[in-house]
């Protein structure tokens, strides 16, 4: 087993612990299939196109007709959706985009390249020498033949899925069934975000309602439990215990690091579960602790501090659940941006700083008081990520919220 301490960067650890995560294999059909993974390939029913067609509004032609010293009389037309009408010697067909090629059509002369008359046309010079057998069509099952795979399991199904998905008639795929994720937060000082009576050691539960907020935007996720639990051993036992059983994944907040009452370090090896990292070279979320539990189920322990578990599980958690989901390509691949101005100063740790967009490829630091500051990362658009001792203005990876 890797040394739980001994990761330089984030990726290092998600690799690391991905190797060992169960990977959903249930599958289900669904009519609302936008952000599930595809279970099974999806193989073209039908050539596409399923027929010649024509890619350009324009005329059919034979290519002994083509000449620029005689008009060609149109003897019909050809739209979309419809049959193609006869083609006839020494005329042209007047054709729309899309609209299947008549027989005996050999090229199609976009309208542009024409002088057009009420009944009949006259073809440019320079068109004629560039015009050869299959000008401007597109032929059949050019885009896939019928009986190929068009789309791989394990394809996040985005909008342009969907329209493939509908082009090749599915309109219930197979997929993977949704990530079962259970929340538990943890600490005394915590009460329930609509408390409106407060003493100053209190605070109101702000993880709970982020951490939902962050997997619930994953259609492929079901939050199947979230729940407060006390600073206390037996309490916190029995809480890992029943979401170990409930879920897939367990997202945790506080009593991470190493003080008297930051059980869940010991309570997560006694459930059984294998530390696979436990301290990280980032700030925030230096403590952050990843294992994997009895069943190959993710267990992602987060600090308390409120900016520190947002980032966290928006930064570890979700690639990790895509991975799980069955997802080919679950590792996130942030765009880059510069900032508009160098660093203040160098940290020997990976650093993930709250940011917003000011424009294309830029950004700019929000200012914050430290992971409490819930104002501030309110004010961000995400944030960038800043490798150790470095004070330049980037590019850096920018991950958005």
């Amino acid at each position: 087993m890797n040394d739980p301490f001994a990761f330089s960067d984030p990726e290092s650890a998600l690799l690391a612990i991905s190797d060992d995560l169960s990977v959903v294999t249930e599958t289900e059909t669904t009519d609302d299939p936008l952000g599930r993974v595809l279970a099974r390939p999806v193989l073209a029913d039908r050539d596409s196109p399923a027929a010649d067609v024509s890619a350009m509004d324009g005329y059919g032609i034979r290519l002994e007709d083509l000449n620029d010293d005689r008009d060609l009389p149109v003897s019909g037309q050809c739209p979309p959706g419809a049959a193609p009408p006869e083609m006839k010697p020494g005329h042209v067909i007047r054709i729309f985009t899309g609209a299947v090629i008549p027989d005996g059509c050999e090229a199609v002369i976009k309208r542009e390249d024409t002088v057009e008359s009420t009944d009949s046309i006259r073809i440019l010079a320079a068109t004629i020498e560039s015009t050869v057998a299959g000008s401007h069509i597109r032929r059949a099952g050019e885009n896939a033949a019928a009986g190929d795979a068009v789309l791989d399991a394990g394809r996040l199904i985005t909008p342009a899925v969907t329209a493939s998905l509908a082009n090749f008639g599915v309109t219930a795929p197979e997929v993977f069934r949704k990530i079962r994720v259970a929340i538990l937060t943890t600490g005394d000082e915590v009460v329930a975000p609509e408390a409106t009576s407060l003493d100053p050691w209190q605070l109101r539960n702000s993880n709970s309602v982020a951490l939902r907020s962050i997997v619930s935007q994953q259609a492929l996720v079901q939050v199947v439990t979230h729940q407060h639990v006390i600073d206390d051993r037996q309490s916190l036992s029995a809480a890992v215990a029943q979401a170990l059983l409930a879920a897939d994944v367990v997202l945790m907040t506080g009593g991470v690091s190493k003080g008297d009452y930051d059980y869940v370090p010991d309570v997560i090896a006694e459930a059984g579960a294998e530390i696979r990292f436990h301290g990280l070279p980032i700030r925030p979320g230096k403590p952050i602790l990843g294992a994997v539990g009895p069943a190959g189920g993710l267990i992602l322990a987060l600090p308390g501090n409120p900016v520190s578990a947002t980032i966290n599980c928006h930064r570890f958690a979700i690639p990790l659940i895509h991975k799980m989901a069955g997802r080919q390509h679950w590792m996130r691949q942030p765009a880059l941006v510069t900032l508009d101005a160098p660093l203040r100063k160098t940290i020997p740790l990976h650093a993930m700083l709250l940011a917003r967009i000011t424009g294309p490829g830029m950004a700019t630091l929000v200012e914050s008081k430290g992971s409490g500051d819930l104002v501030a990362m309110a004010k961000s658009d995400g944030y960038v990520c800043v490798s150790p001792q470095e004070d330049s203005p980037g590019p850096w990876p920018m991950f958005r919220w």
